[in-house]
């Protein structure tokens, strides 16, 4: 009995000396391509880091801001980078357009978009925008938006005066540029608008005849979507938002901690309104609800056929499909 236990003893210690002197394995690196400068709809891609989920992933996560919101798709669909963070509406374009691009993760499943106004500068309704001006960023998909929405009022889109504000949306309002916009979030826009004075008067795209649709998601190229690094970010993303929504005052002191020129009202107001809208499960594929996006983008004329869905959306859980 002692010769046994002795022998167990000096194997353990073995063990553990071989363990100890076996250096630790390097983590994985991974590029991952914002789809706008640095902004409380990135959280959880922050927070995991925080927490040390990328790390506990094997992952060195390397998250970039673009210089240009165009840009992350395209440079994803060159390979130069790993993923990147884009729009649902958006893929169903560039698929359309050959670009290999596959959706691996979800970020925001559910819409922020609105149709926004000014409470008090003429509108209270949406058919009150008959005659008005309204101002919009990107051409395509938010003029067919606006037109659907507007229509299910039973006004048409030729009875209102569309202007591109290339993005000064809050300024185009506040100046009466326009009556209202299309492209504001309602986590965002709205709270620069009280900061200014204003209360924002918002109309839901999803309310208003526009499929439920995924604002932001997680792309890759399609040469690579099956890539074992990506269930291991989709499960660090998920470990994230779940501290993030039982944490998030801890987490937003750590992200101005890292960012303190974000440190402002606007950001930390959208940063709490924002929890609820991240996806629990970021690898999830809500299948019938990309079906009917792609039949609305093809209904608009925005893409030339309806792609079957497996060309540019996988369940990113590394689960058959």
């Amino acid at each position: 009995m002692m010769t046994r236990r002795l022998f167990a003893t000096l194997f353990a210690g073995l063990l553990f000396s071989l363990t100890m002197a076996t250096p630790a394995r390097a983590a994985d690196k991974l590029t991952v391509l914002l789809d706008w400068f640095v902004n409380p709809d990135h959280a959880p891609l922050f927070v995991a880091d925080y927490i040390g989920a990328y790390k506990a992933e094997g992952l060195e996560v390397n998250l970039v801001p673009p210089a240009n919101p165009d840009l992350p798709p395209r440079l994803l669909a060159a390979k130069k980078a790993d993923l990147a963070i884009g729009y649902q509406s958006q893929l169903y374009l560039l698929t359309d357009q050959g670009l290999p691009l596959m959706r691996v993760g979800t970020l925001i499943d559910t819409p922020l978009n609105t149709v926004m106004a000014i409470e008090g500068n003429g509108i209270t309704k949406l058919a009150d925008f008959k005659g008005k001006k309204i101002g919009y960023s990107v051409g395509g998909v938010e003029e067919v938006m606006i037109a659907s929405i507007l229509a299910s009022v039973g006004v048409s889109v030729s009875d209102v005066t569309l202007i591109n504000v290339n993005f000064q949306l809050v300024s185009a309002l506040m100046s009466k540029q326009v009556d209202g916009v299309v492209g504001a979030y309602r986590t965002f826009e709205a709270n620069e608008l009280k900061e200014h004075g204003y209360k924002a008067l918002m109309f839901y795209p999803e309310e208003h005849g526009i499929p439920d649709y995924d604002e932001l998601i997680i792309l890759a190229n399609r040469d690579n979507a099956h890539d074992p690094r990506i269930p291991r970010f989709l499960a660090a993303l998920r470990k994230a938002t779940t501290y993030l929504i039982n944490h998030p005052e801890e987490c937003w002191q750590m992200f101005i901690k890292a960012h303190p020129d974000l440190d402002n009202n606007v950001n930390k107001t959208a940063w709490f309104e924002t929890i609820s809208r991240f996806a629990k499960n970021p690898a999830y594929l809500d299948r019938p609800r990309y079906e009917a996006y792609a039949k609305f983008m093809y209904d608009g004329k925005l893409i030339r056929k309806i792609p079957a869905l497996s060309s540019y959306a996988i369940d990113g859980s590394g689960a058959s499909q």
